[in-house]
């Protein structure tokens, strides 16, 4: 018996806001992720309501799949994939996200992308709600904090179950959904643009319209599920959280109760809802402790009990360290914490962790005993083409190698992991940073940070090995 069950899914992930590019085609309206300047790893990315002249925004162009999705997918093909996630950009169906009918030339677009897929026999894995609020959601409406963001979502969902149905099963709700759980949330997660908020990196925060922003994302994940069932018994809707598996900084009790308070907080509140249908025990605390008192509508917690998830799909990139004293707070990773000092770093300061993967196969297992996915996985690096115009990516194969041999190990302990996306298959613009710089794919995309490139295409050394796992079902890695 292998290493990975029959059938298992290997793929790759991408998301619309971070690879389409043709902002403005095909009828598309503004998104959140269109009004962000580039960044990099020492300028964070600005947030401008008011398009600026001459400003380089990277997701108006990005790697341009728009054009270029039918070369892409064949060579996602050409790898072997079986699974291919990738994201429908709100704005491209309802281009306010209010409107009460769908742009057809949208509907038609992801259409011939399923269609693409479904040609070369890869199965198509859907995000619903990938960071692209519709802008004018935000503008007019406050964002996510604002109720009457189900009804538009729920329109949204209508249309595009309805259109797909039969071609697509897997969906995913919202995107790294307990983003949420901290400040930067507020503008990427629920489109929420505080008073004083200018630029990505440091938003003002407002904890009392996060949590009612995230309680109104959790009733329409609900309502999303049970829709998605009743229109199609083959539907299979997931949530997708940010997975980070999270160790005592020492052996110190205080220590060890900070990691257990921050997994409950990061891992557990949103997954919780999502899967056990109801909000946790330590929940009253959180909200105390962020001066929240949350306005629950009648019915919505018997919404959010009929609508639990089906499986659970995460990220997973980094693990940190914890400490009960404040003076140890670290810098690099994404997601604060303390450094590990028995941990390697990657250039963008992401520690370097494939046990933590593990670690957090087994604690969501065995917490909530439904299918697992890892839709997103990988390291973000400067990729140097040679004078040959060969691309030796050794460090992302041994970053990759590293992670599949801890899933091996995960489904040995009796998880039921159902599929593997890495992140970024094909390179695209960094969501944190705004940047092309940081590359994860298999595939190198001729475009660069100051907007020059000519979007060609090329294998990376990382492509060939990755064919060769998928071909022996992760055997050879």
């Amino acid at each position: 018996m292998g290493r990975f069950p029959e059938g298992f899914l290997w793929g790759g992930a991408t998301a619309a806001n971070q690879c389409e590019g043709g902002y403005r085609e095909g009828g598309k309206g503004l998104s959140i992720s269109d009004i962000c300047t580039g960044g990099s790893r020492t300028q964070a990315k600005r947030i401008t309501p008011v398009l600026e002249e001459g400003t380089f925004y990277p997701s108006h162009e990005a790697i341009d799949m728009y054009h270029h999705y039918k070369n892409d997918i064949a060579m996602f093909a050409q790898m072997g994939f079986k699974v291919y996630r990738f994201s429908i950009a709100w704005t491209r169906i309802f281009p306010k996200g209010d409107e009460s009918e769908p742009n057809e030339a949208g509907l038609l677009f992801y259409e011939s992308v399923i269609d693409e897929c479904l040609k070369h026999n890869i199965e198509p894995l859907v995000t619903i709600s990938h960071y692209e609020l519709p802008y004018h959601l935000s503008k007019e409406y406050g964002g996510w904090a604002n109720r009457k963001l189900i009804d538009f979502f729920m329109n949204y969902c209508t249309a595009i179950f309805n259109r797909y149905k039969g071609k697509v099963k897997y969906w995913l709700t919202f995107n790294e959904i307990n983003g949420a759980m901290g400040n930067l949330g507020n503008f990427l997660s629920l489109g929420i643009i505080n008073e004083g908020t200018t630029d990505f990196m440091h938003q003002v925060d407002n904890p009392q319209k996060r949590f009612q922003g995230l309680h109104h994302q959790f009733v329409a994940s609900a309502k999303a599920v049970q829709l998605a069932h009743e229109l199609d018994a083959n539907n299979q809707v997931g949530n997708m959280i940010i997975y980070a598996t999270t160790y005592p900084l020492t052996c110190k009790p205080e220590d060890a109760i900070a990691a257990q308070k921050q997994n409950q907080n990061f891992n557990y509140y949103c997954t919780d809802v999502q899967v056990k249908g109801k909000y946790p025990t330590f929940a009253q605390r959180i909200w105390d402790e962020n001066g929240v008192s949350l306005d629950i509508a009648e019915g919505d917690m018997e919404t959010i009990a009929n609508g639990t998830v089906d499986f659970i799909s995460f990220s997973y990139y980094m693990s940190s360290c914890t400490s009960a004293d404040p003076a140890k707070k670290g810098e690099g990773n994404l997601l604060g914490g303390t450094p590990n000092p028995y941990l390697e770093a990657s250039e963008w300061g992401w520690q370097i962790d494939p046990q933590g993967l593990r670690y957090a196969l087994i604690d969501l297992y065995d917490r909530y005993r439904v299918p697992l996915m890892v839709v997103e996985n990988g390291l973000g690096a400067l990729d140097t083409i040679e004078e040959d115009g060969s691309i030796n990516d050794d460090y992302r194969i041994d970053y990759l190698r590293k992670h599949i041999d801890a899933m091996a190990e995960a489904i040995a302990d009796g998880v039921d992991l159902r599929a593997f996306t890495p992140w970024g298959c094909i390179d695209l613009v960094s969501a944190s940073t705004g940047e092309m710089a940081k590359r994860y794919g298999f595939i190198y995309v001729e475009k660069y940070d100051d907007g020059s490139g000519d979007f060609s295409r090329r294998k990376k050394k990382s492509f060939d090995w990755y064919k060769e796992v998928i071909a022996s079902n992760g055997e050879n890695v």
